[in-house]
């Protein structure tokens, strides 16, 4: 049964020295590098700068409900 499956797909193909095995290891180093830099860029909580002036804008905005609602009295 295992020489029928061999016989029938060349796996010598697919080794790190054919062409094919070198595209595999190729895209295996590229999905891998982006993976690390995505847990890297998560990690790190880095804003954008629009994430940074919507926040702000929200949180002055909501300041500004509060101070509405609840009035200083002098």
């Amino acid at each position: 049964m295992i020489l029928a499956i061999n016989s029938a797909l060349d796996i010598k193909i697919f080794s790190p020295s054919q062409p094919i095995g070198i595209f595999i290891l190729f895209l295996g180093l590229i999905f891998t590098g982006m993976i690390f830099y995505i847990i890297y860029a998560v990690s790190t909580n880095k804003e954008s700068i629009e994430d940074k002036k919507i926040r702000t804008k929200k949180e002055y905005l909501q300041q500004e409900k509060i101070g509405k609602l609840f009035p200083k009295k002098k």
